[in-house]
């Protein structure tokens, strides 16, 4: 854990679930965290914010000079912001140039997420955004920081449809030994503060609470629950792709960043391989309590 004493680190996205967790743990290292909230924001939101420990800062994000005052100061802007072009191209590009004209040496962009540099281009929508955003930001004169996680592994309890629970079934498509990178909030949170807090951190911090594959994954359900649990492989990659894209034809166009085809693209990226953290940087700063997948699966199991 690195002493954030004396450190100054402009926050947005803050009231949002990862940015609440990133904002504890960087007050938790004694930096002063400023939190960018829309102005206007409700008493709730600020009151969530300042339990943190972190202080929130109103601000328009569209008025680049109240933006800009806003980091003055800090020694890195962190974007833990999260949506779809409007927000992770434009708002991200008017908050990179307002930490630039503040004179702040360094960036973290919202790309908690898995490798989207080694994906292919055109395969997943919001590692496109992603793609999209790093072009900008290695272009700009900052230095910018990313941490890459994998899935979060919290989704694996259910909102990921990946654990069958009725059926006593693991699904995965393509290769049933294909390791998956999966990291808790918990611990995404812990070591981006560090990064935050790092100046000289790489470019990308690549970490990963486990990486497991699907057999895996049902060897340990097998184990925690004393019933067996075996892998179920629909088909290819090939067709997953096709169940893709029929699902996407189908889904209603809205402003949701991650409907249904979203997270089968997602999975796609990390089934193929393509998304594969490697090498983990995961003990740059000595971390060594990182929750397993097995942790997260057994704590959501029902109590006797």
């Amino acid at each position: 854990m690195i002493n954030g004493i004396g450190q100054i680190v402009v926050l947005a996205g803050a009231s949002g679930d990862l940015g609440s967790r990133i904002a504890t743990a960087l007050t938790a290292r004694g930096a002063t965290v400023r939190a960018l909230l829309r102005a206007g924001s409700s008493e709730a939101k600020l009151a969530m914010v300042r339990a943190t420990g972190a202080t929130p800062v109103t601000v328009d994000f569209n008025d680049a000079a109240a933006l800009a005052r806003a980091c003055e100061g800090a020694g890195i802007v962190v974007s833990v912001l999260n949506g779809l072009a409007p927000i992770m191209i434009d708002l991200q590009t008017r908050l990179l140039d307002a930490a630039i004209a503040a004179g702040v040496p360094r960036f973290m962009p919202s790309d908690f997420s898995l490798d989207f540099t080694r994906t292919r281009p055109g395969d997943n929508r919001n590692m496109d955004l992603r793609r999209e955003f790093q072009a900008r930001i290695d272009a700009a004169p900052i230095k910018a920081q990313s941490v890459l996680n994998g899935m979060f592994s919290d989704l694996i309890t259910g909102q990921a449809p990946i654990i069958m629970h009725k059926q006593r079934r693991v699904m995965h498509w393509g290769d049933v030994d294909q390791k998956l990178d999966l990291t808790t909030k918990d611990d995404v949170a812990d070591y981006a503060a560090d990064v935050a807090l790092d100046a000289e951190a790489p470019r990308f911090s690549r970490i990963a609470g486990s990486s497991v594959s699907t057999r895996q994954l049902a060897e340990i359900m097998t184990r925690l629950t004393g019933q067996r649990y075996t892998p179920l492989r629909p088909g290819g990659l090939g067709l997953f792709g096709v169940v893709i894209a029929l699902v996407r034809a189908l889904t209603p166009k809205s402003d949701d960043a991650f409907p249904a085809w979203q997270g089968m693209q997602y999975m796609r990226d990390m089934l193929s391989g393509r998304g594969k953290l490697t090498p983990l940087d995961n003990a740059r700063y000595g971390k060594t309590d990182w929750t397993s997948a097995e942790d997260v699966l057994a704590s959501a199991l029902p109590r006797p």
